[in-house]
């Protein structure tokens, strides 16, 4: 993922609320979310260069997402794929903390990455950009290319948002849809300067990115209840057509 909204324990009636956008390289192979067949209990997309994934949950309500740290002057051709840091959590048992724990001893070897993982009790954060392992707050957070709640100009703009559409009793996931395909680019005053350029960087300051060769591939919406009801409904992109293919799928959360 290359966006990430989300708020944690702030609506009374959804203790987590996810509105995320997918962006990768429109020639990259990849599966749109559904359960896994080699691991039944899991419901995300799939990377099938690598296969791994970069936003998921399971039907006992363990979460993980994903998104890359913005950092081309370390990047490592030969570094590990971060999509098995979301699909490694999904498909075992072991505790968000102590999960993080170890993944915090072999961060090295991944190029720079941002993860949440979480379940019914819990939600936490890692950056191997940063080395903290940090429960998350209750409120209404970002994650981008740079660490959490960085105020660059579409994470400022999309946690506005969202939390005027958390005002009511009623989440509108026409509201969220909304905020997830803003074409708006930010002016170049206030572009973050990350190493890619200015027209680049003008490029990827749009929540829903388009170009050529890269760009929004996927749009996703969790909706996590008190009830332990899920809802995960995901658009994918299909740039040659400039059209979308969703799917949509609940369940309630089997206690494990």
């Amino acid at each position: 993922m290359c966006l990430i909204l989300f708020a944690y324990q702030h609506h009374p009636k959804y203790p987590l609320i996810v509105a995320a956008n997918r962006d990768e390289y429109y020639a990259r192979p990849s599966a749109p979310a559904q359960y896994w067949s080699d691991h039944p209990h899991v419901l995300a997309g799939r990377d099938l260069k690598e296969l791994g994934t970069w936003m998921g949950i399971t039907a006992q309500g363990r979460f993980a997402a994903l998104t890359n740290y913005r950092d081309p002057q370390r990047h490592s051709t030969d570094a590990l794929s971060r999509g098995h840091l979301v699909a490694d959590f999904l498909c075992n048992q072991q505790s968000s903390h102590e999960y993080l724990k170890k993944i915090a001893k072999q961060s090295k070897q991944y190029n720079g990455f941002n993860l949440l993982v979480g379940d019914q009790k819990s939600l936490w954060y890692y950056s191997n950009q940063q080395g903290d392992i940090q429960p998350i707050a209750p409120g209404v957070h970002g994650l981008c290319n740079h660490l959490l709640n960085t105020p660059w100009p579409k994470l400022e703009q999309g946690r506005q948002q969202l939390s005027q559409c958390l005002t009511q009793d009623t989440v509108s996931e026409n509201d969220l849809w909304s905020i997830l395909s803003n074409r708006e680019k930010a002016s170049d005053d206030i572009l973050p300067h990350t190493g890619v350029g200015l027209e680049l960087e003008r490029t990827l300051s749009s929540i829903f990115i388009e170009s050529p060769e890269y760009g929004t591939r996927s749009s996703t919406i969790l909706l996590v209840g008190q009830d332990g009801s899920v809802k995960f409904v995901e658009r994918t992109y299909h740039s040659s057509l400039h059209s979308w293919q969703e799917a949509s799928y609940q369940f309630d959360i089997v206690p494990s």
